[in-house]
């Protein structure tokens, strides 16, 4: 590995996120479904609680990957999707859609991006406290 380069996101570590958002989300009473994406958008670990909606599912997944492709918090970028905003024809674009609703937040390690994790099924300002409670852990 080169002096500059950064540790990739560890299966251990993903694995460590879903625990964190799961126990910040149990501790809220709130039901949830938690993604972790490596930097290529791979999943490294996924978990849907059995009392979820389905749909919480696919909800983490497409916010972990809104926010590895847009490196930055789904939370802070609703206005940029809202017409007239920068990124208003954005999910057009991509090949796969974006979801632009609170809990998506991108992991870093020494300011460079090395993942991301998506967690659906509460509301949109739980599902952003509970990913953000995850990645500060990881520190």
């Amino acid at each position: 590995m080169s002096p500059t380069a950064v540790a990739p996101l560890t299966t251990p570590e993903a694995e460590a996120l879903l625990g964190a958002a799961y126990q910040a989300a149990d501790a809220a009473g709130v039901t949830v479904s938690v993604t972790v994406l490596d930097a290529g958008g791979h999943l490294l670990t996924f978990r849907r609680d059995d009392r979820a909606v389905l749909i919480s599912g696919e909800t983490s997944t497409r916010k972990a990957y809104t926010a590895l492709q847009l490196n930055a918090p789904t939370a802070d970028l609703v206005d940029a999707v809202q017409p007239g905003g920068l990124f208003h024809t954005l999910p057009t674009a991509l090949d796969r859609p974006l979801l632009f609703i609170a809990g998506g937040v991108p992991v870093r390690r020494d300011g460079r991006l090395i993942g991301a994790i998506g967690v659906g099924g509460g509301a949109p300002e739980q599902d952003h406290a509970f990913a953000t409670a995850a990645v500060e852990s990881l520190v």
